[in-house]
């Protein structure tokens, strides 16, 4: 990694089907390989249409010899509403592919979406880990987020 470079940057639709292998990886990861049914058509339109309902931050490294980049790692995120708080950023996914993991990838990365929140006047992140996932919990703590115990998901499939 010495004589590589990172970069965070903002995604770009061309990064679409790499963002969608990173989504695979972390389903994989957690054990639900099958959930992820989301078309690349699809996801393309949802974030790089004229109204996108996700942004996301990449990073990349950047080959030292030919400085072509190649995506390493992620942050997707959107604009959600509490009728209590107001506008949040919801984290859905922050992903660093395995070989990259334990280098400071993605303490990059939410360096880069914290500033980002903060540009857009954002006063808070919110997003969701799994419990079994320790290496996360441990992330998120040193950043001194806040658990909360209480609440469970809920989703209702309408589709079917």
């Amino acid at each position: 990694m010495s004589e590589s470079r990172i970069v965070i940057r903002k995604a770009k639709e061309e990064d679409c089907e790499a963002l969608l292998e990173l989504i695979k990886e972390l389903a994989i990861f957690e054990k639900a390989p099958q959930e992820v049914t989301v078309t690349l058509a699809h996801f393309k339109a949802s974030g790089f249409s004229e109204n996108p309902v996700w942004w996301a931050l990449v990073a990349c490294v950047i080959d030292p010899e030919t400085q072509a980049e190649k995506i390493i790692g992620m942050a997707l995120y959107y604009i959600r509403y509490s009728t209590w708080k107001g506008q949040r950023m919801y984290l859905e996914d922050i992903i660093v592919t395995e070989a990259w993991r334990s280098k400071g990838i993605g303490r990059m990365l939410m360096s880069q979406l914290i500033f980002e929140a903060k540009q857009k006047n954002l006063p808070a992140i919110m997003w969701q880990v799994l419990d079994w996932n320790t290496e996360a919990i441990k992330f998120y703590k040193r950043y001194n987020a806040t658990f909360d115990h209480e609440w469970l998901n809920v989703t209702l499939d309408i589709s079917k």
